[in-house]
């Protein structure tokens, strides 16, 4: 069996146990928290809210491997009887293809109302702020200052001919980040590089963090990952450097974080209580100060040198509900089919 074969068989896993084992919540004194942001990240913000509400938060993270989808497939799984309060995702993608489903309900913060709103449901399914990116990160010792990438197309090059990787784009950000190129780039073309990319020695890994790790150790000169990620290399002092992909054409993918009130839960008024916390822009502010150097989306936050304000960024202009259709769509087709062929 495959890599690829194997990690959806342990999605498929995870998700018929997890439906089984639910956590228990205890009413008004517990809300129950899905997700996909690294939970070294998300613990100390459920934490600081457990500090100040005195409700105790039961927080159920993804795994590495199949981050959000694993999730995403069980809030789908439990439609029928919804064990979750909020579903903290870290794309919003997997929250627009919650309101497709049906999985997800309508909420409108008062702590919305200055966070801009093109990051966020326009019927109030789901409402973005704190924000990642997706970059090439690159290895210092082995790729001189003149040679370092400025475009994904560069990852195509001779210059990085199988030494380049990427993850599975069949997860994570980099789904989101698939879908976004087809997107922008059309059918054609977008088929094109993904083809190029292996064309060109590209090896697929299991996760962002593993490109990170991999790009860092010298195995690969350059890699996609997000900005988290490139962070923790960062602050590990590894031999690395980032950059922001197609500032002159077609721009860095923004990724921002998704609060989305999942319905049918009895007790919703916990849930919207923890959305309120994430909205703050204490939150963005301690994301921004965090190893997770997440970009606030509020001009008005603070932020430390290391993390780029969002208008430093040239975005890649996307319709992140017209994301979660476009996944699925080549998930079923061309994506999934190049995942089998081309994973180890």
């Amino acid at each position: 069996m495959n890599t690829f074969r194997r990690t959806i068989a342990a999605a498929l896993i995870a998700t018929t146990v997890a439906v089984g084992c639910s956590p228990e919540p205890d009413g008004e004194s517990t809300v129950v928290v899905y997700t996909s942001v690294d939970e070294v990240f998300a613990r100390p913000i459920a934490a600081e809210f457990e500090r100040e509400t005195g409700i105790r938060v039961s927080l159920v993270p993804d795994t590495e491997e199949t981050k959000s989808t694993g999730l995403l497939n069980r809030l789908i799984a439990e439609t029928s009887r919804p064990q979750a309060d909020v579903f903290w995702s870290g794309d919003p993608v997997r929250a627009a293809i919650l309101k497709s489903r049906n999985v997800s309900a309508p909420y409108r913060s008062a702590l919305a109302a200055d966070l801009p709103p093109e990051y966020s449901d326009p019927d109030g399914h789901w409402t973005g702020f704190s924000a990642r990116a997706r970059v090439l990160i690159y290895n210092t010792d082995l790729v001189p200052a003149d040679e370092r990438p400025s475009s994904v197309w560069d990852l195509l090059e001779p210059r990085f001919q199988g030494r380049a990787s990427m993850a599975n784009p069949l997860f994570g950000t980099t789904s989101m980040h698939a879908a976004a190129l087809f997107q922008a780039l059309g059918e054609e073309r977008a088929r094109q590089f993904f083809d190029q990319f292996i064309a060109n020695g590209g090896t697929v890994v299991s996760s962002n963090g593993e490109v990170r790790r991999r790009v860092a150790a010298g195995d690969f000169a350059v890699g996609i990952t997000d900005t988290d990620d490139f962070n923790v290399a960062r602050l590990e002092g590894k031999s690395v450097a980032a950059v922001y992909p197609d500032s002159d054409g077609l721009g860095t993918l923004v990724i921002p974080n998704a609060a989305v009130l999942i319905a049918g839960r009895p007790n919703p008024e916990v849930g919207r209580r923890f959305i309120d916390f994430l909205l703050r822009p204490e939150t963005e502010r301690a994301l921004a100060e965090s190893e997770a150097a997440q970009m606030p989306v509020r001009t008005s936050v603070p932020h430390p040198a290391n993390v780029k304000a969002l208008a430093e960024i040239t975005s890649m202009r996307v319709d992140y509900a017209a994301l979660a259709m476009e996944l699925e769509r080549q998930t079923n087709g061309f994506l999934g089919e190049w995942v089998a062929q081309n994973s180890p």
